[in-house]
């Protein structure tokens, strides 16, 4: 399963979405900044693949220029749901809505997206309603969901020296399920 990982951020890791780094790099800047704020690891691991929903659709790169939401958050989610437990997923699956929820709590913050990241807020709602930022609020890990959110947005700096993935791989380990498989087979053996 890690190997799949793995494999996943080499073979469309260097794919572009419309800002000036790959998929890959924003990744790993994510986990990055978490990790030099001193955030848990469970919030480590949900920032270096709360994008993986992105590598693994087939829709070409830069794809909210062309009107396109992947809904990548729920599609990663998804995907990692049997190898995870909801501490890593839920950061995951919430950090569009983070970005909707602090559009509306904080102008700002809204102001201070990148073009890229403007626009593909339009595809996905725009800032959310009073009502839905309440909910929002009181949803699990919900703090989580909003420092992952603010990591992402700070992920996108050119030639930023980083880790590798492959140095991720005892995090991974630590929390995946006991349980978890891939493709018939143990998700510990990689």
């Amino acid at each position: 399963m890690i190997a799949q990982i793995f494999q996943v951020f080499r073979e469309r890791g260097q794919r572009h979405y419309g800002e000036s780094v790959s998929e890959q790099e924003h990744a790993l800047q994510t986990a990055e900044f978490a990790r030099q704020y001193s955030e848990p690891d469970s919030l480590v691991l949900s920032c270096l693949l709360h994008d993986y929903g992105h590598m693994l659709h087939d829709l070409g790169e830069n794809i909210a220029e062309q009107g396109i939401d992947a809904r990548h958050e729920e599609l990663g989610a998804w995907l990692l749901k049997d190898w995870f437990p909801e501490e890593i997923l839920q950061p995951i699956r919430q950090h569009v809505a983070s970005k909707r929820y602090l559009c509306q709590r904080n102008a700002q913050y809204r102001n201070s997206l990148s073009p890229s990241s403007q626009r593909s807020l339009q595809l996905q709602g725009g800032p959310m309603t009073e009502t839905e930022a309440s909910a929002f609020e009181a949803l699990p890990f919900f703090d989580l969901c909003v420092r992952l959110r603010l990591y992402d947005d700070m992920g996108k700096v050119p030639q930023m020296p980083t880790a590798t993935i492959e140095s991720y791989e005892p995090l991974i380990r630590r929390f995946l399920k006991p349980d978890a498989t891939f493709a018939g087979t143990a998700a510990q053996s990689p």
